[in-house]
């Protein structure tokens, strides 16, 4: 018992978490896996289809789909823990092509009609999906009320 990592009830406060999602119909099944300096659990629950009878196992093939975003904040939460990262730490130095960049000067504005931006963007910021690059996901006419659209912004990344 020297060296474990995880407790028997941490183990299975978190298989609970899974079955829990099984028992409220969230999905029919899931396998999940925790492990840290080497000791490892895995652990299934459910069926593998919405009122299956083939169990799900720890060894079942899933589809994957769009799992680039979980899998990189795990990344970066493990360099955060490892003190490599900082939330609040500028993203310039690991991605040059995004420092001193320009900003629409408003949202619905004109591509030319760009000044520099009031900060740099964080890791926090890419971990949070407000970074300001692209989308503008408003309805039709809201960005036309200036006093609405600044305060659809996320701060200072935009300029006023």
């Amino acid at each position: 018992m020297a060296g474990r990592m995880f407790t028997e009830a941490g183990i299975g406060a978190a298989q609970g978490v899974l079955q829990r999602h099984v028992d409220q119909g969230t999905v029919p099944g899931a396998v999940g896996l925790i492990d840290r300096g080497g000791e490892t659990h895995v652990f299934a629950v459910g069926t593998k289809a919405v009122d299956g009878d083939d169990p799900m196992r720890p060894d079942t093939i899933f589809r994957l789909t769009s799992m680039t975003k979980p899998v990189t904040a795990v990344a970066v939460m493990m360099l955060l823990e490892e003190g490599k990262l900082r939330l609040d730490e500028p993203v310039d130095r690991l991605l040059p092509e995004l420092a001193d960049r320009r900003v629409l000067r408003v949202l619905d504005g004109e591509l030319d009609d760009a000044v520099p931006a009031d900060r740099p963007i964080t890791v926090e910021d890419l971990l949070s999906f407000r970074c300001g690059l692209g989308l503008i996901l408003a309805p039709a006419g809201y960005l036309s009320d200036p006093a609405r659209d600044r305060r659809a912004r996320p701060r200072g990344l935009w300029s006023a």
